[in-house]
């Protein structure tokens, strides 16, 4: 323990070996923490640990290191002794220890010279001081598997609030959900291996599910050893992400074994810590399973306990911080789960059960936890000494010699004050129904007392719903929220059907929309602006509307970030959607609709600000509900990748196909821009289940009615943008679905026009190049009215037809391709013949025809974007560069001088129009994805061509520079480079490469021959070559291995691949090009060029001098609004059916069908388990009943026996037993139901231990022992008696008996009435008793005289009514609304009343409520009323000597328009402002104290009220 001496004096040495990041050692000057002003800037703390760094904890950054050794020293502080005092105690190894605990050497150096005025005797208050902390930073347990947390030490004195932020700020925990506190045996102890099991895995299973925060005492024994160990085990079988259990180990400083190698003045990180159980001796190792320890430090050594209060505080303190996630704000709760322990144990849970907390009981874990567990179920007047006594000696056998009777009184007062609070009191018992997990047995106790708790109208059930929403706890909302007990509006569930969303709870979010919620009346425009603001930051959809903010920031130039609307919104879902859907949510033209009166992103579903509720509670003018909610919410949830969200909000659609399709096309575009691979991935999975969707509702749609589901294809979705399913498919590429047959039969249908599509090709041509055949038999039309043979519509229908005008365009394309080669051949003359005008003429009507396709835009899109989407077509490409080139050629044609280069450029503008031949092919299910496969394949070309230019490059210039010197002509150099080397690649090798056939009349020896190349290096004397023929035969041979055999290998394993690949979807592809080529000759001009320019007249004059609209040839119908809303309803319809019978091949599934079988024997198996175990339950419970049959025969008999002795028969000398004399209170049977409390036969809010206002705990007085008759040896109360010193009349303050003599009781004492309603009293040594028996406490406590303090409780009602005047009822019962207060520096609501000062007739609490002037008024409103109570009040601040006693007058005012009522309000508005009072529904729940419920209960029986 030389490690205390260290912190305030420390050699350099020493330092490094105990922490080796070391600074300067910090000031040790004693400093008191209210020294350190950091306590009210905690939030504005420069904490480099956001939340943002909170997913992992460990290790500990560099700033963040930096950031802790600055701040923890100056905010969190440590205790030491400053003056040794030698103890008469000596520690294990028999040294002289100080009264603190330590030895000399581990205090302080100026501690061993004591200054005089500090004395002789050591007090901790003056000689323990504060000073910065020197322990903090990373705990590193050796030897186990490399297991780190965080660690502090702390002073006991520190404000909870400060390690609080230690906690949320520096350490980077999120603020739990819940807070779990488990106490118990600080001992190793025993379970069963199947309790333990089921303990652990409750445990740990709650913890996870909720988010929850676990509190123990830190050490590895008892308890925290079974927390801690099933924390390790659930980390070990779970993955890094989902093993993030925080377990926070709230342990003493001094009884930490190996201690010192936590020390470190600049921050342990780590500090190396090693579990040592074997020399621990008194003292305890730290758990290794915790993640974060807080070492409370009180100066001492080796004294346990010191942690507690700072640990009850930190738990109050967290319990009352309010937690904002995904729009709810919910207070922490917290919970106290007990396993096995002794005394300090009992004092904890009374402690929690005082404050409000509930607490789980492990039944079956031992000692006190069995003791209560055991006695929970029993009447509460059942439970006695005797029982208690019974119960401990059996449970406690070590240790059950060490309670004296004192001790048995306490433990027995303590316990029935927690068994009287049964809605804070759950046990968990192993086998019991309902609670065959410790997770469920946690959260319904939470539930048990937040249903149990006061509260005005529906906060109780909106606290809980609450907190099932935070702890994601879908089966606890189902069984214990949305039961029959309570009726839910939907608008109620509107707030947390928000924070579901957000905080992405499925389950929920389906949960509420069965439970009623309406996706119209949820969907309002300010609620989608909410969760747009509250989307995830790394979600891409957010950071493209930041990148949107951004730009309008610097377009406006403004200094602030625009605030988010839904036309920003809109401008990503364009990006996302394709240029074929308008905006989904225009920009508004006039700003000054009205919206919410504070900024949305800081909404928050709190008390003190506006909350989200407030987005529903407007008036109906102010609330702009959305065009389609449901795809409001499913775009929301799809851009976020939400799977599960967007399924359950997909299935409440309407227009169900577009939708799906829309979701298919923003997942893939958002996958292109994703950078994480696995979530590229998963949004990439999640749109092929939307194009399976939607596959899966035309199908049904196509198979039940063709027609209808083809309107579905093209019918104008105004909810998408005005665009329609089939645009939406091929805008996603979805290939599936453009591929099914009922597409592909839409399609042929319009391919065909109006000409039936059974007609053969042979047909229409055949009438094509005769037409007057069309006035035959020969064609077929599918309307009725093109049959008559005469009609002159079927020319009309005919030359419309898509195949047609596809068909002349051929003949059309193909004379002109005829023309244009006979000319290049054979009549291209220097001045240009009729046949050359006539190319001319039809190159322009080309022109013409790809000029209206660039500016043809019916649906508004603009000439730029017009522009790109003609450019993103290859074929469009291709014509471009086809007319580009024919013009150059033409112009050079037109040149005298350059008419030969104009005839070589037109040929290559040949080629280019014959290649554009291909693009009519498309339209053949043959050679259509053949020409796919050759445009992937040119792709593949294309990047062979770099691999394979590096080979011949880098041969060509070898062999080059090898074999012929300083080759300056160009022409030559690139043949030699690379021309002779490509076509090495075919064999032709050059013949002079090896010197053999070397032949120096083919080749210039000085490269003078234009027409020869230059001869390689030779020999002067015989002309031969002298270059290195074997390095040129090697290099050669090298390179044909890799070109012939490796590169183009590789490009035939390429091409095969892309064959393959194309092969394999050929069809899909196919049709799925097919559309273009439709779309194409669906809007184009009937007649083929030159002949087009006839159609382009007409065009130019309709739009150009008629001013007329463009005709819209896009594949697209306006429905009327009852066809359209009939066809949608039909389409709903089909999308159920599709639904259903997914479900259906799911559960026919065979993986499915071994999962459920697998649940269906889990389930068997644990049921038989429970039914072993209720088995033994109903043996013992019929063992008990015996007992009980037993035990009342016995009591006959006795009876029986008395009764003969008192008439004279003596009893003989043989006379059986007849059973045990014990009282019935021994019964050990456990009740399976609650037994029904009565009303107590005595007092108990005067009994409460701790006195209210004061510090003073009562003596403990249990039921049995309340009656002043019963004998009570051990009663020694304290006094106490409070001075008011600003009340007028007051008994005197001290118990002297000269001024109690004074006092005349049982009568009028001046003006002080001294009577008791109940009779007269005793009084016993000048001292008055109260006549209710025992309350722990003599004196006269907080009240002002002895015996009686008369008090008067006016109980104002009325009955509750409608907007209409009726009355309202429940359980067939008219409901009464109540007059209640609330006074100043109170935080409860009282009735209107209370003491009454001597002399006076209304209390003063009332008349601050009252005017003056309404007083006299009010006394005749009392005398006309009815008397429902007079006598003795429950009150806490009852004493042995003085007591309350009051009158309660019931005031109701039965009619709707009473006088007095009316003026009786008048009355109340110009009250004192400090005051609260409202009119308050009577419910049993409502918040008021527990004496004035009774009184409420009274006048509700007596109106025969609800209650």
């Amino acid at each position: 323990m030389s490690a205390r001496g260290r912190c305030a004096k420390v050699l350099p040495s020493e330092l490094n070996k105990v922490c080796p990041e070391r600074g300067d050692d910090p000031a040790t000057h004693p400093r008191k923490m209210s020294d350190f002003e950091v306590v009210p800037n905690l939030q504005q703390s420069s904490s480099s640990v956001s939340r943002s760094r909170r997913k992992a904890h460990f290790p500990t950054g560099s700033n963040e290191k930096e950031n802790l050794i600055s701040w923890i020293p100056e905010n969190i502080r440590k205790k030491e002794c400053t003056y040794f005092v030698e103890s008469s105690q000596t520690s294990d190894s028999g040294r002289i220890v100080c009264e603190c605990g330590y030895l000399r050497e581990q205090h302080l150096d100026d501690a061993a010279k004591p200054p005089i005025f500090l004395g002789k005797e050591w007090d901790p208050s003056r000689h323990i001081q504060e000073m910065p902390t020197d322990a903090f930073g990373d705990i590193h347990f050796t030897g186990l598997g490399q297991k780190t947390g965080k660690y502090v030490r702390v002073s006991s004195d520190t404000p909870p609030r400060v390690i609080y932020h230690l906690m949320t700020q520096h350490w980077g925990l999120d603020a739990p959900n819940l807070l779990i506190s488990v106490t118990g045996g600080a001992k190793n102890f025993v379970m069963k291996p199947r309790l333990k099991n089921i303990f652990r895995q409750g445990l740990v299973k709650v913890a996870q599910t909720t988010g929850a925060w676990i509190i123990t005492g830190g050490s590895h024994a008892g308890v925290m050893k079974q927390v801690g160990e099933a924390v390790r085990d659930f980390i070990l079988s779970c993955s890094h992400k989902e093993g993030e259990i925080v377990t926070i180990g709230i342990a003493t400083w001094g009884t930490v074994y190996n201690r010192e190698s936590l020390v470190c003045p600049m921050g342990g990180f780590p500090a190396e810590y090693v579990l040592d159980e074997e020399n621990q001796g008194s003292l305890s190792c730290l758990d290794s399973n915790h993640s974060h320890f807080i070492l409370v430090d009180d100066g001492t050594h080796g004294r346990y306990g010191v942690e507690i209060p700072l640990r009850t505080r930190l738990e109050k303190f967290i319990s009352e911080q309010t937690k904002v996630k995904g729009g709810v704000a919910i207070k922490i709760p917290i919970v106290c789960v007990v396993l096995e322990g002794g005394p300090g144990t009992l004092d904890t849970i009374y402690n929690a059960i005082t404050n409000g907390t509930p607490c789980v009981i492990v039944e079956g874990s031992g000692r006190v936890a069995d003791v209560i567990a055991q006695v929970a179920n029993l009447p509460v007047a059942r439970i006695t000494i005797a029982l208690i006594q019974k119960k401990l000696s059996v449970l406690f056998q070590d240790t059950y010699e060490l309670f004296t009777e004192s001790k048995l009184v306490e433990w027995t007062k303590k316990i029935q004050d927690i068994v009287r609070s049964r809605q804070l009191l759950t046990i968990f018992r192993e086998g019991k129904y309902g609670q065959q997990d410790v997770d469920v047995a946690i959260l319904q106790a939470l539930f048990k007392a937040s249903r149990n708790q006061d509260h005005f109208g529906r906060e109780n059930w909106d606290h809980q719903l609450k907190l099932a929403v935070a702890w994601n706890r879908v089966d606890i909302a189902r069984s214990e929220i949305f039961t029959d007990d309570h009726d839910w509006k939907p608008s109620d569930l509107h707030p947390v059907m928000a924070a579901a969303l957000i905080s992405n709870k499925p389950e929920f979010v389906k949960l509420f929309l069965e439970q009623g919620v309406r996706l119209k009346e949820f969907v309002t425009w300010d609620t989608l602006v909410y969760l747009y603001d509250n989307l995830a930051p790394s979600c891409l959809f957010h950071s493209k509307l930041q990148k949107v903010l951004l730009e309008e920031r610097e377009h406006t130039a403004g200094s602030k970030m625009p605030r988010l609307q839904m036309h920003h919104v809109s401008q990503v879902l364009r990006e996302l959607l394709g240029c074929s859907t308008q905006l989904l949510y225009p920009k508004p033209k006039h700003t000054e609709r009205p919206r919410l009166s504070i900024p949305v992103p800081h909404i928050k579903l709190n008390v003190q600000g506006s909350s989200l509720r407030s987005l529903y509670k407007r008036s109906a003018g102010r609330v702009t509900f959305t065009m389609d909610p449901v795809r409001d919410l499913l775009i929301w949830a799809v851009v976020q990748n939400r799977r599960e969200l967007a399924e359950i909000i997909w299935a409440q659609s309407q227009d169900c196909m577009a939708a799906a399709l829309a979701c298919s096309k923003i997942l893939k575009e958002l996958a292109k821009e994703e950078e994480d691979t696995d979530t590229t991935d998963d949004m990439l999975a999640l749109a092929e289940e939307y194009e399976r969707k939607a596959i899966g509702v035309f199908t049904d749609c196509y198979r039940k009615d063709e027609e209808r589901a083809q309107k579905l294809l093209t019918r104008v979705s105004e909810a998408w943008g005005k665009t329609t399913c089939l645009q939406l498919a091929l805008e996603a590429k979805n290939m599936s679905f453009v591929s099914h047959g009922g597409v592909q039969a839409f399609l042929t249908k319009v391919w065909w026009g109006k000409l039936s599509v059974d007609n053969g090709l042979w047909r229409v041509i055949s009438c094509m190049l005769f037409f007057p055949l069309l006035y035959t038999n020969l064609i077929t039309f599918r309307e009725k009215r093109l049959q008559p043979m005469g009609c002159l519509a079927r020319l009309r229908a005919f030359f419309t037809a898509p195949i047609v005008i596809f068909l002349m365009n051929i003949l059309s394309y193909f004379t002109f391709l005829l023309l244009f080669a006979y000319v290049l051949m054979v009549d291209f003359q220097p001045m240009p013949s009729w046949r050359e005008y006539l190319i001319y003429f039809w190159l322009f009507s080309l022109v013409c025809e790809e000029t209206r396709q660039l500016l043809y835009d019916p649906d508004g899109l603009g000439v730029v974007k017009m522009a790109s989407l003609y450019i993103k077509d290859f074929w469009n490409k291709l014509d471009i560069c086809a007319i580009l080139v024919f013009i150059a050629g033409l112009t050079c044609r037109l040149i005298p001088s350059t008419l030969y280069p104009g005839r070589i450029v037109l040929s290559l503008a040949f080629i280019i129009f014959c290649l554009r031949l291909m693009h009519i092919f498309t339209v053949s299910k043959t050679l259509g994805p053949k020409i796919i496969i050759v445009k992937r394949m040119m792709k593949d070309v294309f990047f062979f061509l770099f691999l394979l230019a590096v080979w011949v490059v880098s041969f060509g210039v070898a062999k080059q520079a090898i074999l012929i010197h300083n080759e300056e002509r160009v022409e030559w150099l690139f043949r030699g480079v690379v021309y002779h080397s490509y076509l090495t690649i075919f064999g032709q090798i050059p013949s002079y490469i090896d010197g053999v056939n070397f032949n120096i009349d083919q080749c210039s020896p000085n490269g003078t021959d234009p027409y020869k190349p230059k001869c390689p290096e030779t020999n002067a004397d015989n002309k031969k070559p002298i270059f290195p023929e074997w390095l040129t035969v090697i290099l050669l041979c090298l390179y044909l291995l890799f070109t012939n055999i490796l590169l183009l290998n590789l490009l035939i394993a390429m091409f095969n691949y892309t064959f393959q690949q194309v092969q394999e979807h050929t069809d899909q592809i196919w049709k799925f090009q097919r559309h273009d080529l439709i779309e194409e000759y669906h809007g184009r001009p009937p007649a083929p060029p030159p002949l087009i320019l006839l159609n382009h007249l007409q065009l130019l004059l309709r739009r150009g001098l008629l001013r007329r609209p463009a005709t819209h040839h896009k594949l697209k119908e306006k429905l009327e609004k009852n066809e359209e809303a009939a066809l949608l309803s039909w389409e709903m319809y089909l999308k159920e059916n599709y639904l259903q019978h997914q479900q259906c091949q799911e559960k026919q599934n065979t993986e499915q069908m071994i999962r459920d079988i697998a649940q269906r024997v889990d389930v068997l198996a644990e049921l038989l388990d429970l039914d072993r175990v209720k088995r033994t339950g109903v043996v013992e419970q019929r063992l008990g009943s015996l007992e009980d049959q037993v035990h009342q025969s016995a009591q006959a008999l006795r009876w029986m026996m008395q009764a003969l002795r008192g008439n004279g028969f003596s009893p003989g000398e043989d006379v059986p037993p007849v059973g045990s004399s014990k009282a019935l209170d021994t019964k050990e049977m456990d009740l399976e139901g609650k037994p029904e409390e009565s009303r107590p036969p005595y007092h108990v809010l005067a009994r409460n231990l701790l006195y209210p206002g004061s510090h003073t705990l009562r003596f403990p007085v249990p039921d049995e022992k309340v009656p002043w008759e019963v004998d009570f040896p051990l009663y020694n109360p304290p006094a106490y008696s409070a001075d008011h010193k600003d009340m007028a009349v007051q008994d005197p303050f001290s118990l002297s008996l000269e001024s109690l003599l004074k006092i005349n009781y049982n009568t009028m004492d001046g003006l002080i009435d001294r009577q008791s309603f109940h009779g007269l009293y005793a009084v016993q040594d000048g001292l008055p008793l109260n006549p209710m028996g025992r309350t722990g406490l003599r004196g006269r406590g907080r009240l002002h005289c002895f015996g009686p303090n008369h008090a008067l409780h006016p109980v104002v009602t009325r009955w509750r009514r409608n907007l209409d005047g009726s009355i309202i009822r429940k359980s067939l019962k008219k409901m009464l609304e109540v007059l209640v207060a609330q006074y100043p520096l109170s935080d409860v609501w009282a009735l209107p009343g209370g003491s009454l000062e001597p002399g006076e007739t209304l209390p003063l609490k009332l008349k601050w409520i009252l005017r003056r002037e309404f007083w006299p008024q009010f006394q005749n409103l009392l005398k006309q009323g009815t008397e429902v109570h007079k006598g003795y009040l429950d009150d806490p601040r009852n004493t042995d000597n003085a007591w309350v006693e009051t009158v309660a007058i019931s005031v109701h005012f039965d009619t709707q328009n009473d006088v007095e009522m009316k003026r009786l309000n008048s009355f109340l508005q110009g009250c004192d402002p400090e005051l609260c009072i409202r009119w308050q529904v009577l419910d049993k729940r409502i918040p008021l104290h527990a004496n004035h419920k009774e009184l409420l209960h009274k006048v509700s029986t007596l109106l025969g009220a609800y209650y």
